[in-house]
Formats: C-alpha cells, structure tokens, sequence
C-alpha cells in the first residue's frame, strides 16, 4: 500500500472509533499466480460494513466484508484462502486467475502491539509486525535498532528478529509469508517512511509534479527562494522551503528521497545538483536533456566541485519514460512512472504480450540496502525530454 491509501485506512479507523464504532482490518498474507494487489495489502471494515480501501479489484470485497462483520462480532481471526481461478468462484463467474490468503482480526486499540503498530504507520517509523498464521502464537513488533514489543512463541522468537531486521535492512521491504524452521507460516508486514520526492524549483511544471505525487503518497518538499512561487495554492500538501542556493545546507533530504533539480536556472541548478550528489539519497534527477546534466556537471568540475564514482552512480538524466509527454501533466506523469519502475525494480515497459505474471521478478535489483545506489552510470537516453529551450520528447 502507498502512503495515502494507509493515510486514508487510518483517518477512517480514528473517526470510526471516535463515533464508537467496531472495526475489523483484513490483510492479504499470501499471493500465488495473478492479483490485482500483493502481500501487506489492508482494507478497514467497519460494523456497519462500509469499507476503505480495496485488497483486489472487486472480486474479494463483498466476501471479506462478510467474514469481517463475523471477526467484529466474535473477536476470532481468521485466515481464509480465496481461489480466483476456478471459473465460477462463489457462483460468480469471476475467474480472475490465482488464489490470495487474507487475515482478518478485529482492531483492538488497546491492545499494546495494535496500537504500537498503528502509531508506526500513522508516523511512517520504520517497523515490522511478526504475526504467525497459526492460532495462539503471538505476535512481535520489531524496530530497526532491536527492540520487540509483544508475546511470541519462545521457538519462533529468534526467527522471527532475525527476520524483521533483514526486511528493514532495505529502503523498500515488501511484506511476505515465510516459512519458519518448524514448517509453520510466519507473516512479516512492514512499516516505513512515505518516499520522498524533493523538487528544486517551484515553476510552473512543479505542480503538477508535486500534486500527482502527493496523491501516490509521496511526502513532497518544494525549494525555492522566490516567494511569490512558493506558495501553499501552488503547491498544497507540500512543505515548502524558502532557501537560497547558499542556504541548502538547512536542508537534509531523508533515506527514500527522490531529488529532481527543475529550477529552470543555470546557477541554482548548479548549486542544487552539487547539494543533491552530495547528500545522501539514492535517487538524483536532472530535468531537460542529458547535455544540460553534463554541462552543470563540467562547470562544478571547472569550480572543484568534483563526486566520488558513488554519488555520480545515482545521478539519472534524461528522466521519465517515453511516454511521448509534452504537457507540464503528461512529463509528471512520466516522471513518476519512472520513479514507480525505479523504485519496484521493473523496466517500465509495456505489460500487453508479456508471457509471464504482470508482478514477475524484477527486471533489475530493486532499491538496494542501506546505503547504496542505483546505476553505476549516468544512463543513456534520448537527448531531449522536457525544460526552458527544449522540445519534450518522452
């Protein structure tokens, strides 16, 4: 789940316990062959039924509801397995293809390990929550730094931390169904930061590009020294910096940060490219064509500013897919179709007549552990995307 979905689960589950109303939250643990959503995917179901959020796209909701109002009432988990590919599932005719595994539990915001774990996603802490698909086995959660909070079964404790600290050892830790060493199924969801996404210049093209991520989920920061531009209407849900070229050292980009240098000014560019190679985030844009990129990087050069082979590995220029973008909307649609691809560890390219399942093993690793960075080199691409002077082709 992104961001705002878990945003939305969680603005639901607060109002709903504020009007005194039961809730019950179903997870997907277990995925084989095709689905529409994968493993940690959450959907809240209220005691009147109403729902928010979606595990699939229709063909489960009405049947987990029902199981969830049983959950409500009872206060018994359940695992249920769902078969999409027979061809009359449930007498619908559905026959999406695959099968889904689907906890359901009642929320109890008094219980420690509930709340602790809601708290982790409301924040967006880094966090894992260990819970064994056998009855009466506990559950676990566990922080980055050790700690572990909660009950579990003394034999599946070590594998459980274990298992918890390797999934937050990587900037995207996917949930998943493991196997532990007595053959038993252990559930790893997790919890982390929203990915970020930090624009250097707050210009007409901005927007759309901050708005459309903010929607994916994105925690979005906009730089920019000119006021007049950098104003919440231009930019709502966004925090905005006012900093100067000289002032960016105020300004530390976080551990999933996306910077995208589009001031559309030499100078400041310049002088953003040089704050963003030298920070810590794996992923560095560069707006316009690949010439630009290589001449501000010339000019740092001529001015001793130099990178280490590192840092200039998470340099990207041009950026976005060909999509054949041209308006401000379609180049941020493109651009975060990229940061999508980049992120999962996909191609980006066409899913009609592909062969195999549409969440097939990525075509390239996905964001590596901490630390560390994507390509070893600045990567071809066509010569011109979008920017003051160019013609925009994607």
């Amino acid at each position: 789940m992104n961001a705002a979905e878990t945003r939305a689960l969680l603005g639901a589950l607060r109002a709903a316990h504020a009007r005194g109303q039961r809730a019950a939250i179903a997870t997907v643990v277990g995925v084989r062959g095709s689905a529409y959503r994968r493993e940690g995917t959450r959907m809240l179901i209220l005691d009147d039924g109403a729902q928010v959020c979606m595990l699939s796209g229709g063909c489960l909701e009405a049947e987990v509801v029902e199981v969830a109002l049983d959950v409500i009432r009872t206060g018994d988990s359940t695992l249920t397995h769902y078969d999409l590919s027979e061809d009359a599932t449930w007498g619908l005719g559905i026959g999406c293809g695959g099968s889904v595994d689907v906890r359901v539990e009642r929320v109890n915001p008094d219980d420690a390990v509930t709340a602790a774990w809601l708290a982790a996603l409301e924040a967006g802490r880094r966090a894992a929550l260990i819970v064994p698909l056998s009855p009466g086995a506990g559950r676990l959660l566990v922080t980055p730094d050790g700690q572990a909070l909660g009950d579990l079964r003394a034999d599946l404790r070590p594998f459980a931390l274990a298992a918890a600290q390797e999934r937050l050892t990587h900037l995207e830790p996917r949930a998943a169904t493991l196997t532990a060493p007595d053959g038993s199924a252990v559930f790893v969801d997790v919890s982390t930061p929203p990915p970020q996404l930090v624009l250097y210049g707050a210009g007409h093209d901005a927007m759309p590009l901050a708005a459309q991520a903010h929607a994916l989920g994105y925690d979005v920061h906009v730089i920019d020294p000119r006021g007049a531009y950098l104003t919440p209407g231009r930019f709502p849900g966004a925090t905005l910096h006012a900093l100067t070229p000289e002032d960016l050292g105020a300004f530390t980009p976080g551990e999933r940060a996306h910077l995208i240098v589009m001031n559309h000014h030499l100078d400041r560019d310049r002088v953003c490219l040089a704050h963003a190679l030298h920070s810590g985030a794996p992923y560095v844009g560069v707006l316009g064509p690949r010439s630009r990129a290589l001449d501000l990087l010339t000019t740092l050069a001529a001015e001793g500013v130099t990178f280490t082979p590192e840092q200039l590995a998470r340099l990207r220029s041009p950026i976005g897919l060909r999509l054949g973008a041209e308006a401000p909307e379609e180049v941020a649609l493109s651009i975060l179709a990229e940061l999508m691809a980049w992120r999962r560890g996909y191609d980006g390219s066409f899913l009609s007549g592909h062969a195999g399942r549409i969440h097939h093993e990525p075509t390239h690793p996905v964001t590596p552990p901490l630390p560390g960075g994507p390509p070893a080199e600045l990567p071809a691409g066509p010569e011109s995307v979008t920017g003051a002077g160019t013609s925009p082709t994607r």
